[in-house]
């Protein structure tokens, strides 16, 4: 008996799947290869930073865990082990990092203490920089307000672990409820009259003003630009995906769920000539650039000329922390497709650079002198600020680092 093709269709459809058929599916993994730098087993990281002779420090926030009490700044001693930097003293306010004597309790007000710091940065100098918010979360996840003394800018000597500045900064710069987030840092004698360079630094508040703070290294000056503008505030109804979850917000205790986008201006990349500013909101999938020029210029017009200076870049994927590389790439996490990609200036292009199962919220990147892009890995969306409420992190998070593309390295802006 002979059976025509349109007779022998339906019984093939009747026929059970094998295993060995083939089915398309994602790879999971491409690109750069990782490897594993630091376990974080005690303390919950944001930040890296790696010195030109190999020293690594991180951050540990005390508004994004109230359990980081130990300590706010560490060095990696081991691959698994940390310890208080620059003294343990520094690290511990007396009373505490909140100051309950004031009605609703806020950020205690030490100039000389670390309250809650939320970046470390190595410059271009080899000086590490610790950006203190000046706030810290309660017991139940409230996150205080700072005081004026909280909010600051540390310059440490890694020649002899010493402090050689603090910059404070005023509460017409850092609000209340400002949460100064990461910075970026321009030598270059020509950019200031003060001929000792130039800071950048995001203000990605959940509760208050986004913006650009701009800080004079040698005068101590410190200024607003971008203020509260739609390009540095996160996207209404903005809702990201992680690891097949769909992250909505719960930012304190008993409070109705919220989109996830509420954290405004974040990640923050200098171009490798110091001309061009880029940073993005966690609530965007946008990519935005000014010259820099316009955030260091404070005449009478100067915002309205800072307004009018902001490109879109372009989506390149919802990102925490951003870096450059001296080729000019700009690498950025993206959580939904656990990847790190690059965007690159000079054709506008956006490419995977790195793919793995394990990359998730890619907190902070460090491009480093040894032509290695460092980057924390902290599952920040399995806090108890996110929805379903509870923490559902689990130790240890992750230091990875990959080798840079075209013999990139870190920029020297001096």
């Amino acid at each position: 008996m002979h059976l025509s093709l349109n007779q022998l269709t339906p019984l093939l459809a009747l026929l059970p799947f094998t295993a060995t058929q083939d089915l398309a599916s994602d790879p999971g993994r491409s690109g750069a290869a990782l490897e594993i730098v630091h376990l974080y087993n005690d303390l919950y990281p944001q930040t890296i930073a790696v010195s030109s002779t190999g020293r690594k420090f991180s951050n540990y926030a005390r508004s994004l865990d109230p359990n980081n009490i130990a300590y706010t700044v560490a060095e990696l001693v081991t691959n698994t082990t940390e310890r208080a930097y620059p003294s343990a003293e520094i690290n511990s306010p007396p009373g505490g990092a909140i100051n309950y004597t004031t009605t609703p309790p806020t950020g205690a007000n030490y100039p000389d203490y670390l309250i809650g710091v939320q970046s470390v940065v190595i410059d271009p100098a080899d000086r590490l920089w610790i950006l203190d918010t000046g706030r810290a979360a309660t017991p139940q996840g409230v996150n205080v307000n700072s005081s004026p003394g909280g909010p600051k800018l540390i310059g440490v000597d890694l020649t002899n672990d010493t402090i050689f500045q603090t910059i404070l900064f005023p509460p017409t710069v850092a609000y209340g409820d400002s949460y100064l987030n990461d910075i970026r840092f321009d030598l270059r004698p020509s950019v200031t009259a003060s001929g000792k360079g130039i800071a950048y630094i995001t203000d990605s508040s959940q509760e208050g003003r986004n913006g650009i703070v701009i800080v004079d290294l040698g005068t101590g000056e410190t200024w607003r630009h971008l203020d509260n503008t739609p390009e540095v505030r996160a996207e209404r109804g903005f809702l990201p995906f992680i690891w097949g979850e769909v992250v909505y917000s719960l930012p304190r205790p008993g409070q109705v769920i919220t989109f996830a986008g509420n954290f405004g201006a974040d990640g923050i990349a200098l171009s490798a000539d110091g001309d061009t500013l880029f940073w993005s909101a966690v609530g965007s999938r946008t990519l935005y650039s000014i010259p820099t020029e316009r955030l260091r210029d404070r005449s009478p017009t100067s915002e309205i000329l800072a307004e009018a200076s902001v490109v879109s870049r372009g989506q390149k994927g919802v990102s925490d922390g951003l870096e450059t590389d001296s080729n000019g790439l700009i690498y950025a996490g993206n959580f939904e497709d656990n990847a790190i990609n690059v965007y690159n200036p000079a054709n506008g292009t956006v490419q995977v650079f790195a793919r793995d199962p394990t990359i998730a919220w890619t907190d902070s990147l460090a491009v480093a002198t040894d032509g290695y892009v460092y980057f924390t890995e902290n599952q920040l969306w399995r806090t108890a600020a996110y929805y379903p409420g509870t923490d559902r992190r689990v130790k240890p998070y992750v230091l990875y680092r990959a080798k840079c593309p075209g013999n990139g390295t870190k920029v020297n802006l001096r």
